[in-house]
């Protein structure tokens, strides 16, 4: 039975691991090494240093980690893809293959959004690719598109007026 449970500093391998997952998401996509990822600053930034003050983040478990979902505080100096401003933190999600469209995704995201309504964060960010079909997941979650930029969309959830 799956369970959702909050990411810890010993889940950041797995974190890692997602996030190549998640950069490389394409069915015919070879994921890249996770040292590859992890060398490419633009992508590093996302889990290096796992858990920095301020991330949260969860994991899903179904005899092993097979999803997380989590956010990080960017600033304007060292944004991420999907960079609001620097109250708005910005998710990063991914599911193994073989583990999508079991409904995880959706599970990683409800924690994130309820931790910060918890927590009076005012809004949430994330990028997705135009043509990724997670995009309708977040759009079911009430994300919607503030940016777009060369096939790549910022999304905002806001929580607060």
């Amino acid at each position: 039975m799956a369970a959702v449970r909050r990411a810890t500093g010993e889940d950041a391998p797995f974190l890692r691991q997602v996030l190549a997952i998640a950069a490389d998401w394409r069915p015919d996509a070879q994921v890249r090494a996770i040292a590859d990822v992890m060398a490419d600053p633009a992508l590093g930034h996302y889990v290096a240093g796992w858990p920095a003050s301020g991330d949260v983040g969860f994991v899903v478990d179904d005899d092993g980690p097979v999803g997380a979902a989590w956010w990080r505080f960017f600033t304007e100096q060292d944004p991420g893809f999907g960079f609001v401003n620097a109250a708005t933190p910005e998710i990063s999600i991914g599911v193994t293959p073989d583990c999508r469209r079991r409904g995880f995704g959706t599970a990683l995201l409800e924690g994130l959004v309820d931790e910060a309504r918890q927590l009076t964060i005012p809004a949430l960010s994330l990028s997705v690719e135009a043509d990724n079909p997670a995009r309708s997941l977040y759009q079911r979650l009430g994300f919607v598109i503030l940016d777009c930029s060369v096939g790549s969309l910022t999304m905002i959830l806001k929580l607060t007026d």
